[in-house]
């Protein structure tokens, strides 16, 4: 088996990216398909207080156990399968469950912060970054966190100010400079999400 090619898919939160991951995934569907979303890895935090996992600040890098997610990449790439674990948000911690994932021809790496360390960039075939205004975002992140998560206003706007706008500026929108193809507004573009995906359907052909 050939190295599967990699995808990543990054942008702020709210900004589209899991909507152009699933467009990508659903023009393959014929395929060998998988994606992979980064906020599975966050770190296992049993050894905290539950008061003390509450505070955790996930949009920082050193949520994440990126270092798993680049050696189960690895393994994907050598044709072998990997148990990727899932995270229990009502107790701030990595559960006991894993999601089991064959090798595939196509992996779909998504999250606000994939593109952030060097090395898990440098598996990657082709980089994109999903870029939506901050306006837009929060509006999206709002609805969906009282709708869908039944957080309060307060809540969601205070999250937003202390850790998610700051983290945003830090972090995500830096890593820009290392997209392949910047995407504005997500997959309502559906000039760009095409042409990327044309681009895929091409190196999946044998073409560069």
């Amino acid at each position: 088996m050939k190295k599967p090619l990699i995808i990543g898919v990054t942008g702020g939160s709210a900004s589209g990216k899991t909507s152009v991951s699933h467009a990508i995934l659903d023009n393959f569907e014929n395929e060998k398909i998988a994606m992979i979303e980064h906020d599975s890895y966050y770190k296992d935090q049993s050894n905290l207080t539950f008061e003390e996992r509450t505070k955790t600040n996930y949009d920082h890098p050193l949520a994440f156990d990126t270092d798993l997610l680049i050696a189960q990449l690895k393994e994907l790439s050598s044709d072998r399968a990997v148990d990727i674990p899932t995270y229990d948000y009502a107790n701030h911690t990595r559960s006991d469950k894993t999601k089991r994932q064959e090798p595939v021809d196509v992996v779909i790496v998504e999250g606000i912060l994939v593109l952030e360390n060097e090395k898990l960039r440098d598996l990657m075939d082709i980089k994109i970054f999903v870029d939506t205004d901050d306006d837009v975002r929060i509006i999206r992140r709002i609805r969906r966190d009282i709708e869908e998560r039944s957080r309060t206003l307060d809540s969601v706007i205070d999250q937003y100010l202390n850790a998610v706008k700051p983290m945003y500026h830090q972090f995500i929108e830096p890593t820009k400079r290392y997209a392949d193809v910047i995407i504005p507004e997500g997959v309502s573009n559906t000039v760009g999400v095409d042409i990327l995906i044309t681009k895929i359907a091409s190196i999946l052909q044998g073409g560069n």
